[in-house]
């Protein structure tokens, strides 16, 4: 089945004390995307990728992308001012004949390319999946005052993580859904599941983390330097 890649990389990077898109920011030598986007290379994913960037960045992205990927087919596209708007663009801008769209985060750039393919199987065979990792801490409920109200079963609980793979037919349905009955879900996979449709869970790794703080940036500077992805 044709798949296509779709990376979300709207985000500003406020939590990284940046003054640009977050995507950009350099790890080891390299903007973060283009470290991402080459994990995807093996599985020749990263040819004809949606990028979905923030309103006005389009050209910034552009001519870095040309420059660091010569020779790679990328379509840079306009996201919005959440990350479902900036999703639902991205699907816009997919291939006519496209099947199955894998929807990954530009800020996890060390997702593994055994991950990325189980997620594309078992959205081919259930329709949707998304890449987790099961639980290690004990999480802990509150109630609005923050005391204690449960503990969850961690045996039963995962830390979402992407890509979130899909059957592009499922995946538009559900955005269509929450766009009418004004949803924003906190992703893709849970708008999926809001409509009844399964989800099926392939375990990632604890490397595939998302940069959003200074330490992650540092965690993610250090795994280059040490070769561990």
């Amino acid at each position: 089945m044709k798949t296509q890649l779709l990376i979300a990389a709207a985000g500003m990077g406020v939590r990284l004390g940046g003054g640009g898109p977050k995507a950009l920011v350099d790890i080891e030598g390299k903007p973060m995307l283009v470290r991402t986007l080459t994990r995807f290379a093996p599985l020749r994913l990263d040819d004809g990728a949606v990028v979905v960037v923030s309103p006005g960045h389009e050209a910034l992205f552009d001519a870095t992308l040309k420059a660091a990927l010569p020779g790679t087919s990328l379509t840079v596209v306009a996201g919005g001012a959440e990350r479902q708007i900036s999703v639902a663009n991205g699907l816009d801008a997919l291939a006519p004949d496209t099947e199955i769209v894998v929807i990954h985060d530009a800020a996890r750039p060390f997702v593994s390319q055994a991950a990325v393919q189980a997620s594309v199987e078992a959205a081919e065979a259930c329709g949707a999946a998304t890449v987790a990792v099961p639980t290690i801490d004990t999480v802990l409920k509150a109630d609005a005052e923050q005391f204690l109200i449960e503990t969850p079963d961690r045996r039963s609980l995962w830390a979402c993580q992407t890509p979130q793979t899909f059957l592009v037919d499922v995946i538009r349905r559900a955005h269509a859904r929450a766009s009418a009955e004004d949803h924003l879900g906190t992703d893709d996979a849970s708008l999926v599941k809001r409509m009844g449709e399964p989800v099926k869970l392939v375990e990632g790794t604890p490397t595939n983390f998302k940069v959003t703080t200074p330490l992650d940036l540092a965690m993610a500077r250090f795994v280059v330097r040490e070769g561990l992805v």
